[in-house]
């Protein structure tokens, strides 16, 4: 009996892939990337025609040893890396590192680990495709070569540990650049005013809104403005001028794409984009699922298409039939797809491989967040299959005095797609009533005017959702970026995460500046956008990738050079705290380590005391009335306890609140 190894990424889609093939195959794990450009050196040789020098991955010796040692026993090799360029790159490490005949490898890939989708995969495996390969290639020696040329430079300007990067760049860009809009704002003032009305015949008033005078909106930006139309009006005799009834429609979303998923777990969920995208991977690997072993519920859950497979639609289509009834049945239309420039259009959206399989039915085998996230993807996939929901619309426009005011309401005519999945923004708007009856022959009665002054608001700061979304807007990076360059920009500290909300930190501005000032192509998104252009290029064979390479290199080259001799040293210093060293009595100064922050003498290297750094939350302890601090787990988890540990052994995962404690320190 021939006998066949895959070669998956991860160990979590060994289980899971074994049981769908037969004894004949033997499923290992490569724990992903085995080869990579050496961290101690640039790794490409710029003299020779910008050749990649390549080594093994420290502590990847003994995987190969073993894929080896398997391989020489296989009549062929399956590489089942992910189905993307990264993936792809991989395969080809892997067939390069194993020293495998190419007359026994075969590649194969897979959107959704199910029984159907991996044996189908075997039945059409291929040769690596060698355009992915290079413009994975091309992608990972840019990147390496703004860092590694860029990042000495700020250690010897400003200080050791910061890094620069060809998209982290940009996006440190995009936070300072709203920094700057929200700091040169100039608040404008307006004023609003909403009129009371009764209606004869009805108990409920009705409150309408200004709009101007008739056929025209009108603003109005002062007091003086507002006492004219008030003059003009609080005496004034009212009639409705027009009744207009109708019906819109509200689209059913589209299927999750990386971006849209990111944006949405992060607005409903209050999920990082990291947190998102492992929480995702866990999904998409497998699941152990009480009767059914271990099975992946979700399809790959990095792409930027909205297609579905015809099986799933198909599917889809039977389960609403069945649970709603052929009305919520969508009509069909075409997926959008976003920039057709940038699709990866051989997978498809995130959506759960089996419609049937309800988050309520799979509650017990997933974690909280699990269960959250699967439900979210499954109710939008689910809504995206569904008809459109259709709002009854009633709109009045009331006239007196020279000036107008509009009322509009809407109440759902047909649910549709949200019998299963309302958006935030929908649920508010879902059901606005106005009185029982009203025409153009209603008699009004002005019951009381309200006026307020506010004043236009600064854009708001970037939370994770929305610079997920301008960056893919403008183009900047691709769905597997999207996470890890967010989650750079934090770790550097060039960005501080408060709530929800990202704000530009001393040292991030410092970057930024000196980014600008001697690479500012590297950091304008056109340069960003226009590289994933050509790396798109380089993926369906039109341009070579040594070109995009070669073509890039000498201007930073000169750049680099430029920046030695022109950029000032820049000085920042460290936070002083009220902590004082025992040791040698000076106020010790916050520091940052791979965990996060710590205290650390200033005395430095006289004095080498350091301590946690324990953050005052503003709350007593409940047990000793001391301080609650905030502290971290050894695996980074926040939770609280009093200060004083380990006297006091009061501890909580939950952030206290001040008024609950009072109350326990009372009892």
């Amino acid at each position: 009996m021939a006998k066949y190894l895959v070669i998956v990424e991860s160990p979590a889609k060994v289980k899971t892939i074994k049981k769908f093939l037969g004894s004949n195959y033997e499923v290992m794990a490569s724990n992903g990337h085995v080869r990579d450009l050496p961290k101690s050196q640039l790794g490409i040789d710029v003299e020779h025609d910008y050749e990649p020098k390549y080594i093994t991955i420290r502590g990847k010796g003994d995987i190969l040893a073993k894929l080896r040692k398997e391989a020489k026993k296989a009549d062929k090799v399956y590489l089942a890396t992910d189905p993307d360029r990264e993936g792809e790159a991989i395969s080809w490490h892997l067939s390069k590192a194993l020293n495998l005949d190419e007359k026994r490898i075969c590649r194969i890939t897979f959107n959704e680990i199910t029984k159907s989708a991996v044996k189908e995969s075997i039945r059409h495996a291929r040769e690596i495709n060698q355009d992915l390969v290079d413009a994975q290639q091309a992608r990972r020696m840019l990147d390496r070569m703004v860092g590694y040329r860029i990042s000495p430079i700020l250690w010897a300007k400003v200080k050791r540990g910061l890094s620069a990067g060809r998209v982290q760049s940009v996006a440190l860009r995009l936070v300072a650049d709203r920094e700057e809009e929200i700091a040169a704002f100039v608040p404008e003032e307006y004023w609003s005013l909403e009129a009371e009305f009764q209606v004869k015949g009805e108990k409920k008033p009705l409150t309408a809104k200004f709009y101007g005078v008739p056929g025209e909106k009108r603003e109005i930006h002062s007091r003086e403005e507002m006492d004219q139309v008030l003059a003009a009006v609080k005496d004034a005799s009212f009639q409705v001028a027009e009744v207009k009834k109708g019906e819109r429609t509200k689209k059913a979303p589209l299927p999750f794409t990386t971006s849209t998923l990111q944006q949405e777990a992060s607005k409903v969920l209050n999920f990082s984009t990291s947190k998102t995208m492992r929480l995702a991977q866990q999904l998409y690997e497998g699941i152990d699922i009480e009767g059914q072993g271990t099975i992946g519920v979700i399809t790959y859950l990095r792409t930027d298409s909205t297609r579905i497979s015809e099986e799933a639609a198909e599917a889809a289509a039977s389960y609403i039939k069945e649970t709603y009834g052929e009305a919520y049945l969508s009509a069909g239309r075409s997926a959008s797809k976003g920039n057709d420039k940038k699709i990866q259009d051989a997978h498809e959206a995130i959506r759960p491989t089996d419609i049937r399989r309800l988050p309520a039915a799979i509650k017990e085998s997933l974690s909280r967040d699990q269960f959250r996230l699967y439900q979210l993807i499954w109710k939008r996939f689910a809504a995206s299959c569904m008809a459109d929901a259709r709002y009854h619309t009633t709109s009045v426009k009331i006239d007196g005095g020279g000036y107008r005011f509009t009322v509009s309401a809407s109440s759902v005519a047909f649910e549709g797609f949200l019998s299963v999945y309302v958006q935030e923004e929908e649920e508010k708007s879902k059901n606005i009533t106005l009185v029982k009856a009203i025409d153009q022959d209603s008699e009004l009665t002005l019951k009381g005017l309200e006026d307020k002054q506010h004043f236009t608001q600064p854009p708001a700061h970037y939370t994770e959702a929305a610079l997920v979304k301008t960056l893919e807007e403008l183009g900047i990076g691709r769905p597997s970026t999207y996470a890890p360059t967010i989650s750079t920009i934090i770790a550097r500290r060039y960005v501080a995460k408060e709530g929800r909300n990202l704000y530009l930190t001393e040292i991030g501005e410092v970057v930024n500046h000196m980014m600008l000032q001697a690479f500012p192509s590297i950091v304008e998104t056109d340069f960003t956008v226009n590289v994933e252009s050509l790396l798109d290029m380089v993926e369906e064979g039109k341009v070579s990738w040594k070109t995009v390479v070669s073509n890039f290199y000498p201007d930073l080259h000169e750049a680099v050079k430029r920046a030695e001799e022109e950029l000032q040293k820049v000085k920042i210093e460290d936070e002083v705290s009220d902590v004082v060293c025992e040791q040698c009595g000076r106020n010790m100064v916050i520091k940052y380590g791979p965990h996060g922050k710590f205290l650390a003498c200033p005395g430095f290297p006289d004095c080498r005391n350091t301590k946690p750094y324990l953050e005052k939350i503003g709350v007593a302890c409940p047990k000793c009335g001391k301080e609650v601090v905030l502290r971290r787990s050894s695996k980074g988890r926040k939770f609280y306890s009093c200060e004083g540990y380990p006297d006091c052994d009061y501890i909580s995962w939950k952030k206290p609140e001040a008024e609950k404690q009072e109350k326990t320190t009372e009892k």
